[in-house]
């Protein structure tokens, strides 16, 4: 797959998540934050199985086997779940995805800068400062025309 494929399903991949946020907002409202977060991972488990039981490869390692800090992201999963869900409808979809990408951009950018977590380290530069900054600017002037027209 060419780089550009795969931006564009990342990309796509972004906008789902925006989808399933503003859905389960909604249904956060109606059933509580837990039920539909509990929703969310019980399609996901099982979805999840099936795909793993029809078409994973073997591999030599498993989840038993790895570093356990390596297991934490799943529960960092749970922990954004939990968050959108209550915030998308206080805040709206717009500015609760913004904001995710701002916290996503920041520590994305630490984790490249120094290498955590087994990643290799890409320098800070002027102009990833410069993205952090404009996104962070754009999230401030959506929240505030939110807040306006509330």
């Amino acid at each position: 797959m060419s780089l550009f494929i795969l931006l564009l399903v990342v990309v796509a991949a972004g906008a789902v998540l925006s989808v399933q946020a503003a859905i389960n907002g909604r249904l956060g409202q109606t059933v509580g934050v837990l039920r539909s977060s509990l929703l969310t991972f019980t399609v996901g488990t099982v979805t999840t199985g099936l795909l793993i039981v029809f078409f994973e490869p073997a591999h030599a390692v498993t989840l038993l086997d790895v570093p356990k800090w390596q297991l934490s992201g799943a529960l960092f999963g749970v922990v954004y779940m939990m968050v959108m869900v209550g915030a998308v409808p206080r805040v709206g979809t717009g500015v609760a995805t913004v904001a995710v990408i701002v916290g996503q951009l920041g520590m994305g950018m630490l984790i490249d800068n120094f290498g955590w977590l087994g990643n290799p380290a890409i320098e800070l530069s002027s102009s990833r400062v410069l993205a952090m900054a404009c996104l962070a600017l754009a999230l401030v002037f959506m929240y505030r025309s939110n807040a306006q027209q509330a």
